[in-house]
């Protein structure tokens, strides 16, 4: 009798963009993808929650996918947490309100101040908002790491409350305190424009530049040149698909489209679903 081997299933790895609290959208995704939590990883990268309509069913999803799912945070995430602790105000377009008044609050709070603000995986640099040209790869994860252990750590109140400013808008050695971890934290989840020195402008949020501005990721003499990178944060460019970038934020929350892609073994295959709208621009 020939036995016949069965069929080798290769794991698949997706990078997803800005959620939202879009959690139909995302299990749809799931679905198209044909995601298995014993088989596959996905890889979130940050806002996680809100304006979106689920926010509270997206913590319970992801939390439930335990290590098949990394998730980044994004400056969505952040707001959840600052609210929770009160230091933020709601504002009127957020939907956090049924997180904070859910009986496992304190512990979907907990699962989100556990989560990175990068990673390096499958080929890539996977961060919420981008770099700035003096960082490279380790000192990215780094200062990644140290806005992570201030999250996690029981002075967690006191320092959201000097999470919030633009300033300093340019990066150096010497920062500390919360100069430092304010600076890491606006890269990471906020920058889309620079200019050549990595000054950041932190108001526009369009697609186009400021005079004497770039977005983050043409800066001449970026550190990070040569490293593929994927971020979200920036619906307004839509989808970018560069050897080494990936742009992932394709507005779901607005009423365009939640974008996954395969990067399994150098693959590049993207899915997408449609997303019913959420929210207005403006509002």
């Amino acid at each position: 009798m020939i036995v016949t081997a069965a069929p080798t299933i290769t794991p698949m790895k997706y990078l997803i963009g800005d959620v939202q609290g879009c959690c139909s959208a995302l299990e749809q995704l799931l679905r198209q993808i044909d995601f298995s939590a014993s088989r596959d990883h996905i890889y979130l990268l940050g806002d996680l929650v809100n304006r979106g309509p689920r926010s509270l069913h997206t913590l319970r999803l992801l939390r439930d996918l335990g290590t098949s799912a990394t998730c980044l945070l994004g400056n969505h995430d952040l707001h959840l947490l600052a609210v929770a602790q009160g230091v933020r105000r709601a504002h009127r377009s957020d939907t956090v309100a049924e997180i904070l008044a859910a009986p496992d609050r304190e512990a979907l709070l907990a699962w989100v101040r556990q989560r990175r603000l990068a990673c390096f995986a499958e080929g890539w640099l996977m961060v919420h908002a981008g770099v700035v040209p003096q960082w490279d790869l380790a000192t990215t994860l780094a200062l990644a790491g140290e806005v992570e252990s201030q999250l996690q750590s029981a002075d967690l109140h006191a320092f959201l409350e000097v999470m919030y400013g633009n300033e300093p808008s340019l990066w150096a050695e010497t920062l500390a305190g919360p100069d430092r971890l304010r600076f890491a934290i606006n890269v990471l989840t906020r920058i889309r424009y620079c200019d050549a020195d990595g000054r950041l402008e932190m108001k526009a949020k369009g697609d186009t530049a400021p005079p004497g501005y770039t977005p983050w990721f043409e800066a001449p003499g970026r550190r990070t040149e040569g490293v593929p990178i994927a971020f979200g944060h920036w619906s307004t460019l839509g989808l970018i698909n560069r050897p080494d970038l990936l742009s992932l934020d394709t507005g779901c929350v607005w009423g365009g489209q939640l974008t996954a892609v395969r990067v399994d073994g150098g693959r590049r295959e993207v899915v997408q679903v449609a997303c019913e709208q959420a929210q207005k621009p403006g509002e």
